[in-house]
């Protein structure tokens, strides 16, 4: 069901910086992330890849959305392993439909918005002749999100905002896709609630509208005085189908914790996945079965963001700090998966703001599937606290700006 206009545009500006801020955060949480501004005389080289951004610039139906996500569907994410006949499976939350006059460069018309859609890319290269988006209609032609929330503890009028994902090829290559179950609250000031963690199992071969799909809650969501606690802001899946360099047939999902945002993690082996007793997280000595003894591996991370494998088996967290503003892309090597993380590196300041103070970036990820050996392609979403005039204004805005990091 799609939400009124304004409590979306709400929503979205609140989501991308509050959505799981925490209540009475945790006092003694890890020494905050330090980030080194003089990134320009590393040896780590950073450049826009505008054809990436450009394969998302639509002029009819699907024209913009934010929370991307992504997996190669043979279910192998690192660099360097795409090829002509591959392809790549996108998810997206809050999109936009309608069409733009190109001539004046302003949306024409009606137009409306739903809360996730997919879509599949054809191929190595960005070509906006080779990707499809999907989502789902109503009987009078509107549309619809591609994923409704239809678990037990779902009720009429929630929605999702999703995850991260990735394909399990222990589970007969299941793709699941973490979704937070979400509500509207009127007349607060963040007129919205997440409510708790659910999972989106996707068989093997199914294609939208994946009417074979699976939903199903889980316990990957607590809210007590360390503030609260959200699991599956992004997957690593070490493992042999995965083409991870040092595998150990464990599935590491990470989560972020109260207003600090901490950044945990939780691992279960690939063929256990949908048993949550046997779950284990990371407690800064061993793995704990209790979600609670979750040790920050650091902090200051996005609501979303990535965690992927180098070549020689260390891992690179890709992020946009909380507390340095919304215009910083950093990275952070990470000695394994569950850490220690170097403190974090600025490799990249974002300069979308079409000379108004209203826009703003976040939510920075890598997407390895696509990235090229030695380097990681990282998407970071734009959007503006002034929506509905700078939608009209400028309506290619709402869509994911790429940049590549070479290291």
């Amino acid at each position: 069901m799609l939400m009124s206009l304004n409590k979306k545009i709400i929503l979205r500006i609140s989501a991308a910086t509050m959505i799981w801020a925490g209540c009475n955060a945790n006092k003694n949480a890890a020494v905050s992330t330090s980030v080194k501004d003089e990134y320009s005389q590393s040896r780590i080289a950073t450049k826009p890849v505008p054809e990436w951004s450009e394969m998302l610039r639509h002029d009819t139906g699907w024209i913009g959305a934010d929370g991307i996500y992504c997996t190669s569907l043979n279910g192998v994410d690192k660099a360097g392993q795409m090829n002509s006949a591959s392809e790549t499976m996108f998810w997206f939350s809050d999109c936009i439909v309608g069409n733009i006059d190109t001539k004046a460069d302003t949306l024409s018309g009606a137009w409306k918005m739903m809360n996730n859609s997919v879509a599949y890319m054809k191929g190595a290269t960005p070509d906006a002749n080779k990707i499809k988006f999907y989502y789902r209609r109503d009987k009078d032609g509107n549309p619809l999100s591609m994923f409704e929330p239809n678990t037990t503890k779902s009720q009429p009028g929630y929605y999702y905002w999703l995850g991260d994902g990735f394909m399990d090829h222990a589970k007969d290559s299941t793709i699941y896709i973490f979704a937070y179950l979400i509500r509207n609250i009127p007349g607060s000031i963040f007129p919205f609630e997440d409510l708790g963690v659910s999972l989106i199992a996707l068989p093997k071969g199914s294609r939208p509208p994946f009417v074979n799909q699976r939903q199903f809650d889980s316990p990957l969501f607590l809210k007590n005085e360390k503030g609260k606690t959200v699991f599956g802001i992004a997957v690593l899946p070490n493992t042999v189908g995965a083409g991870a360099p040092k595998p150990d047939g464990y599935i590491y999902v990470y989560g972020v914790r109260g207003g600090n945002k901490e950044l945990l993690v939780a691992r279960v082996k690939d063929d256990q996945f949908e048993d949550f007793s046997q779950w284990r997280y990371w407690d800064g000595g061993g793995w704990n079965v209790d979600m609670n003894s979750s040790a920050a591996l650091t902090d200051n991370i996005s609501n979303e963001m990535s965690v992927s494998f180098m070549p020689d088996g260390r891992v690179i967290a890709a992020y946009q700090p909380k507390s340095n503003g919304t215009s910083a892309v950093v990275v952070a090597a990470g000695a394994t998966p569950w850490g220690p993380f170097q403190p974090a590196k600025k490799v990249w300041e974002t300069p979308e703001s079409y000379d108004d103070l209203d826009f703003y970036t976040y939510n920075a990820k890598a997407h390895p599937n696509l990235s090229k050996p030695g380097e990681i392609l990282i998407s970071y979403n734009v959007n503006s606290f002034d929506f509905l005039d700078d939608i009209v204004k400028h309506p290619y805005h709402l869509r994911p700006r790429f940049i590549s990091v070479k290291y």
